[in-house]
């Protein structure tokens, strides 16, 4: 598969990830410590809905334009809505912010943010869209490895973990970066993302997850629609690792979406339990 996140940029997936990340930033800007961020897979930082590869899937009609023009969408998603409106400010949503986007607004001055990015293409794109940013560096490499190497010793640290699993060891890649980070600094923190396409491959990850890593995590699965064709993404999932307690937040944002973009739909908030 040759993934390219253009043509989901907005989609349902998407609005669980930022909205969960945007809650996430919050509690660890708030005065304190510097943060160093780590993005595994950055991506190319910004997205035209208005573009082929969005158009073609039209994946975000039924994601983010949704969002923006519901009104019974709870607190958990003001800054994620406040961020796109910004992006469009003459009224059509044609923008949408990839990770690095909403990063590099929400860090402090004295904050450090890492972005990575395999596909040359892809960062020439997200280089451009950090370019000027304070403490911001890009790394056109394999993000796993990349992550480690750049994690400080000391300090506090946030991964945000989100491979486009096009190739069959992210699961097992996603638990060793996770594992080593926690054995480089005992304080790292990390989001990490998954689709949900069936029971047994999510499952096998979780346990993975908590045979490997030390540390106190919490489960989000967000399903859209019955867990019956194991071909397609049924949902998602995010994983929080020795992160802030945002319980709250996480319960709003994954029944909202569930429920409103789904067809049969659940959510679900659980503890992970480290072997």
């Amino acid at each position: 598969m040759n993934y390219r996140h253009a043509f989901h940029a907005g989609n349902f997936a998407d609005l669980v990830k930022h909205a969960v990340l945007l809650r996430l930033l919050a509690e660890l800007t708030r005065p304190g410590p510097i943060l160093t961020i780590i993005d595994t897979h950055a991506g190319r930082g910004l997205y035209d809905l208005a573009g082929p590869e969005a158009r073609k899937s039209g994946e975000a009609e039924s994601g983010i334009l949704q969002l923006m023009k519901s009104t019974n969408v709870p607190p958990a998603f003001a800054s994620l809505i406040r961020t796109v409106s910004a992006l469009n400010s003459d009224g059509e949503i044609n923008r949408y912010p990839g990770s690095p986007w909403l990063i590099a607004e929400s860090m402090r001055p004295t904050d450090r943010y890492v972005a990575c990015e395999l596909r040359p293409d892809e960062h020439d794109a997200l280089r451009v869209v950090l370019r000027g940013r304070q403490n911001v560096r890009t790394f056109c490499s394999d993000g796993y490895s990349s992550a480690v190497a750049e994690c400080p010793t000391n300090g506090r640290v946030l991964a945000l973990v989100d491979p486009p699993f096009e190739k069959p060891d992210d699961y097992t890649r996603i638990v060793e970066t996770l594992a080593a980070l926690r054995r480089r600094n005992r304080d790292a923190q990390a989001l990490v993302w998954l689709p949900i396409k069936d029971l047994e491959t999510l499952d096998a990850f979780l346990r993975d997850l908590e045979d490997e890593v030390n540390a106190p995590m919490t489960a989000v699965e967000v399903r859209i629609r019955p867990l019956t064709d194991p071909m397609r993404m049924n949902g998602c999932a995010v994983v929080l690792v020795a992160c802030p307690d945002i319980q709250p937040a996480l319960h709003e944002i994954s029944e909202w979406v569930a429920q409103t973009l789904g067809d049969g739909g659940a959510a679900r908030v659980y503890p992970l339990s480290p072997q």
